[in-house]
């Protein structure tokens, strides 16, 4: 597997590294962004092959990012520290320049390198595509926040379209799938997001609490939990009894399913059967979290 080199006998790779400088690293702000106009027309595209050779998009005669700057390289020489890296680029059109250099083989890009004990060993070069961020399974339906669901630890190289499809086999009756990404890179951060059209399917789904993921090489237990919103008033006294302040707490109990201000958490948990179930906060990288609950 080489790079075919040009009349003046330089590869692709040579000329990638020529325009740009790459960093070697070991190792979203709306809930429905696609609603923002993040997307085009070409977002409903989700196969491999097409993402990789279609050409650079165009919005208002403006050009329109198509993959994350920062990229997986998997499968490295063994006498190298880690069996893997990040690529860092300054530029995203680096990242096509470093496809047009690999080889496509069963849907996988390859490019070879080499270290003092082996030449030319083929790794694994896994860019994001950022049409793989969302996924609408279904556009007539309306998207609730409070029907969308956190799922924890999801496998980077799962797309939106693949964990829509995974949920929808469970739970039934999903219309919407999002890879949380890093602002900055775009690049996935290891959680996900799904709207269901109903609430049979999202109580399901937060019952099971966890779920394994399948697909291809994909298989791995996450953690299924509701998706907090920081911006929603107590479910039982809208503000009046908190001064107007967006409720800190959600009960994830399907008895409740609610959110409160401190006051009414204290006043409807004292009741029998519900002294025992634990608010529900939204902390860091929109994870939700349980946390206890101080009885005055």
């Amino acid at each position: 597997m080489k790079s075919k080199p040009d009349g003046h006998g330089r590869t692709s790779l040579d000329r990638l590294n020529e325009k740009d400088s790459v960093l070697f690293l070991n190792s979203r702000s709306s809930l429905f962004p696609f609603e923002d106009a993040f997307l085009d027309d070409s977002h409903g595209d989700q196969s491999l092959s097409s993402g990789l050779s279609s050409p650079t998009r165009c919005q208002n005669g403006e050009r329109v990012e198509r993959y994350s700057r920062k990229v997986f390289v998997g499968g490295l020489p063994p006498d190298i520290d880690e069996g893997y890296a990040f690529l860092l680029f300054q530029e995203e059109s680096s990242v096509q320049a470093l496809i047009d250099a690999c080889l496509e083989e069963d849907g996988k890009l390859y490019l070879c390198v080499s270290s003092p004990t082996i030449k030319d060993k083929p790794v694994q070069i896994r860019p994001w595509n950022l049409s793989d961020s969302d996924f609408v399974m279904d556009g007539s339906q309306p998207l609730d926040p409070r029907k969308t669901i956190f799922v924890g630890g999801v496998p980077r190289p799962l797309r939106a379209v693949e964990l829509a499809m995974i949920m929808d086999r469970l739970y039934g009756g999903v219309c919407y799938a999002g890879i949380d990404t890093d602002p900055e890179l775009k690049y996935p951060k290891g959680a996900g997001r799904v709207a269901f059209s109903n609430q049979q399917s999202y109580i399901a789904a937060i019952s099971a609490r966890f779920v394994q993921l399948q697909h291809n090489d994909i298989d791995k237990r996450v953690e299924v939990k509701p998706y907090v919103l920081d911006d929603q008033m107590c479910d039982e006294c809208q503000g009046t009894r908190c001064g107007g302040k967006f409720a800190p707490f959600f009960c994830a109990n399907v008895t409740c399913l609610q959110y409160y201000c401190e006051y009414c958490w204290a006043s409807i948990h004292s009741r029998a059967g519900r002294e025992f179930h634990k608010p529900l906060v939204k902390e860091g990288g929109d994870r939700p979290r349980h946390v206890p609950f101080r009885w005055s």
